[in-house]
């Protein structure tokens, strides 16, 4: 360390230790960070400089090598230390693209780190340090995220798709084929804009791309062949395929991200034998036989869940005709394999009905599970598939986990309300409630402190807008826009941010609304006070409601919740009673009967 660094360190220490430091509170917060002395254990935090500026608790981690330190008494933070990553949003609109800071906002707005570029789509890499942009005349940009610039540019005739791998060494991109002979499937290196890999692929769906996969540290790739897995180093695809296994009538697969270890091959069902899926080992000379299979009846389509560590496979499998005739859609099981061996079957949900969503924590030591039909049931499982936690029942059909496994989210979105209940997994309580109606897409930003709803065109292409919620359920941002494509977090690394801070309490009720909502709600309550000054109005007879709503309002309410109106019009009681008499008359009438003919 330099001696100026090394004397502006010193300065740093001795203004922590004249501050009234304790762990986990920002005492003495200036331009980058603020510094921390806990008495306690005789050693200094550093705190983020955007928990500083709040000014809030936080829980600081003591090895965080990705902090700086700054205070009043240094001119600029000291080198050998990273900083914090800053929060980024991508937000693609019919002008194109931009990037927002933040947040937190400052005056409630976020600054544009980077102006409109025309495009017509957009999308991070997985470790968000590059960002791809498609545009209409058939070329890809390819941007440095910590500068904002552009740093290579590819020309693809007819292209239709684009992808870049985890960590943005390559771009992958398809081209419709004119003959069975172009390779039209190419993998380019983005910083020599050079092709390392190219094959043919006669179509492209869901399943089948991106065609080339890789594992999260780009150490393993892999592509799915007719009856084969081929295997490649992703450091130096000239040596082509290094090995292959062969596994007949296989239909999709999925490569474990972190680490790359494992792949998981499905079969579809085929003359009377059942589909199935089985797990590989990674490596020459394990991938022989799979270390775990499970086989299924019924079985169209499966949805491969890798958790982190590739340990564990959550197989989520749908048949397109329910046979016990409960469901239009057909019906879906949950599957749970290991890779050890040790499970293999059904994970036990307590609920009849189809799997909505399910996702891993984190950690990759538990999952969610929404399910059943509505109001749909929420459970945490362990890796052994035993309940931990149950969230309740509600109309809702998504799951989002925050980075740090520390908030849930259960939400109702597509064609229910859009309710959402947030969670405190680590204390098991739920924190609060509010709606977000009419959202697309959803989730939780990399640091886990706020949680983002889209409403996005083409799917809907009225009330557009972003809204961003604190973890209690709390609006921290509200904008609109005439029409939005896309909005989406840059990714980065939670390990790379502190501890979430403390939040406050949950709260009883929190209704979010359109400011016009707001402003209608504010007139009427005024009213009651105008009436109570003069005569009460003469109270109107209830509306009509027609028979076959009559156990409507029951339904709604065992549904969506909310509560039902029990009071009943005094036309309704003076029918009731009519009713009532003329069923005693007809009981009286028919024992008269019986009695003169006996």
């Amino acid at each position: 360390m330099a001696a100026s660094q090394e004397k502006q360190l010193n300065l740093a220490k001795q203004f922590a230790q004249n501050s009234d430091g304790c762990e986990g509170r920002g005492s003495g917060s200036c331009g980058g960070s603020a510094f921390v002395w806990n008495p306690s254990n005789q050693k200094w935090l550093w705190c983020p400089m955007k928990v500083a500026k709040r000014q809030a608790p936080v829980r600081v981690r003591k090895k965080n090598p990705s902090l700086r330190v700054a205070c009043p008494f240094i001119d600029s933070p000291v080198s050998f230390m990273d900083s914090v990553p800053s929060l980024e949003i991508l937000v693609r609109a019919p002008e194109g693209f931009s990037l927002w800071c933040g947040p937190p906002f400052n005056n409630g707005q976020p600054a544009v780190k980077l102006e409109k570029v025309i495009c017509t789509n957009a999308k991070f890499s997985e470790d968000g340090s590059r960002l791809m942009v498609m545009k209409s005349d058939s070329t890809v940009s390819i941007y440095d995220c910590s500068s904002s610039k552009e740093i290579r540019s590819f020309a693809v005739p007819n292209m239709s798709a684009a992808t870049m791998s985890p960590c943005g060494t390559y771009l992958q991109t398809f081209q419709r084929p004119s003959t069975p002979q172009e390779k039209n499937v190419i993998l380019w290196k983005t910083e020599t804009g050079a092709p390392v890999y190219q094959h043919f692929q006669k179509n492209m769906t869901k399943t089948t791309w991106p065609s080339v996969q890789f594992s999260s540290d780009e150490a393993i790739a892999c592509r799915l062949a007719t009856n084969e897995i081929q295997f490649f180093d992703a450091r130096d695809f000239s040596k082509e395929i290094i090995y292959r296994v062969r596994i007949p009538g296989i239909a999709a697969v999925e490569l474990s991200k972190a680490p790359g270890s494992h792949v998981a091959a499905f079969i579809p069902e085929s003359k009377g034998i059942p589909a199935s899926v089985q797990i590989f080992a990674c490596g020459e000379n394990s991938m022989s036989q799979p270390v775990a299979r499970r086989s299924f009846f019924r079985c169209s389509t499966v949805q491969l869940s890798w958790n982190r560590g590739s340990t564990g496979l959550l197989v989520l499998v749908q048949a397109d005709v329910d046979k016990t005739n409960q469901s239009y859609f057909g019906e879906s099981k949950m599957n749970y394999l290991t890779t050890n061996g040790t499970h293999e079957g059904l994970v036990p949900l307590s609920k009849e009905g189809p799997v909505h969503d399910v996702q891993w924590s984190y950690s990759g030591s538990e999952f969610a599970v929404v399910y059943g039909f509505m109001p749909a049931k929420a459970t945490v499982f362990d890796k052994k598939c035993n309940p931990l936690v149950e969230l309740g029942t509600g109309p809702y059909n998504t799951i989002r986990w925050n980075p740090k496994g520390k908030f849930l989210c259960l939400a109702g979105f597509g064609n229910l309300p859009g309710d959402m209940a947030f969670w405190d997994y680590k204390e098991k309580k739920q924190l609060g409630t509010t709606r977000a109606e009419w959202s697309v897409t959803s989730e939780w930003s990399p640091d886990g402190c706020y949680f983002m709803t889209a409403t996005t065109a083409p799917r809907l292409q009225v009330d557009n807008g972003i809204k961003i919620f604190h973890p209690n359920g709390s609006l921290y941002f509200k904008t609109m826009f005439d029409k939005l494509y896309q909005a989406d977090w840059k990714p980065e690394s939670p390990d790379r941010f502190g501890e979430i801070a403390e939040l406050a309490q949950s709260i009883d009720s929190l209704k979010v609304g359109e400011t016009k909502q707001q402003g209608q709600g504010s007139k009427s309550s005024v009213a009651p006070n105008k009436a109570t000054s003069a005569n009460p109005p003469t109270q109107k007879p209830a509306a009509y409601r027609p028979p076959h709503a009559k156990t409507a309002a029951a339904i709604q309410t065992k549904l969506f919740g909310g509560s039902s109106t029990e009071e009943m019009s005094k036309n309704a009681a003076k029918n009731k009673k009519k009713r009532e008499k003329q069923r005693e008359k007809k009981a009286a009438e028919a024992a008269t009967a019986a009695n003169n003919g006996a």
